[in-house]
């Protein structure tokens, strides 16, 4: 089974109703497969920060949520991480593709990634690195960690966890 696959599975065996993603190449298999599941309600956003707006508004209603982005608009993100997902003790779990690494071939993502983890931390948020598929085995206890403490958790997911670019 993909990691994609496995990443899906994963969501819905954590009760996460709802999904708003922003397009990505190496998230668009995770992207697909939340569209097609009967589970999922999958709204796709615009920007991240709509996105986060959305998934506010499916807590508030009821839902588990969840966004699946990449690490390039961190930076748009940080008013919504603060003033609403935090303040309002709204759990958040971010997939993130994590791009700007060795092997990126695209120069102005390797900018993004200087900056994806130091400001996550100033934020106060919970960071995990998934660097191989295996990491995959974590997510489960990540999701029933980021909706017990009601806090966003970001899951950056790197070149070589899906394979290099």
């Amino acid at each position: 089974m993909s990691v994609s696959d496995q990443i899906v599975d994963s969501l819905v065996r954590n009760k996460v109703e709802f999904v708003t993603t922003v397009p990505c190449k190496q998230l668009g298999d995770v992207i697909d497969g939340c569209e097609a599941h009967p589970d999922i309600m999958h709204v796709p956003s615009n920007k991240e920060d709509e996105g986060m707006g959305l998934c506010a508004g499916a807590w508030m209603g009821g839902k588990r949520p969840a966004i699946i982005m990449q690490n390039t608009a961190i930076g748009v993100t940080v008013n919504t991480l603060s003033s609403l997902t935090q303040f309002y003790n709204m759990p958040l779990p971010m997939i993130i593709s994590y791009r700007g690494e060795i092997g990126e071939r695209v120069a102005i993502q390797a900018e993004m990634a200087v900056h994806t983890k130091p400001l996550l931390a100033q934020l106060g948020i919970q960071t995990y690195h998934f660097h191989e598929p295996d990491d995959i085995r974590d997510l489960d206890s990540i999701l029933n960690h980021t909706y017990m403490t009601r806090k966003p958790t970001a899951v950056l997911t790197d070149s070589n966890f899906w394979g290099g670019y």
